[in-house]
């Protein structure tokens, strides 16, 4: 569904302006790989998150099933 919604999206814009459309498709994949290393550190951090919450729960959990 948001692959058609881009579609649609993108072809009302081509048809408005077809300038701005055709440097939005070679924009778009710049951005994309410049946002790319704040995704990873991100999805690194929510990892380290976990495991620490895993690690101090994990007493808790331990008890809980005794």
């Amino acid at each position: 569904m948001r692959i058609l919604l881009a579609l649609l999206l993108f072809g009302i814009l081509f048809s408005i302006s077809w300038p701005l459309a055709l440097i939005l498709i070679f924009l778009f994949p710049l951005i994309w790989l410049l946002l790319l290393p704040f995704r990873i550190v991100g999805f690194t951090i929510g990892v380290l998150f976990e495991m620490v919450s895993a690690i101090l729960l994990f007493p808790f959990r331990i008890l809980k099933k005794i």
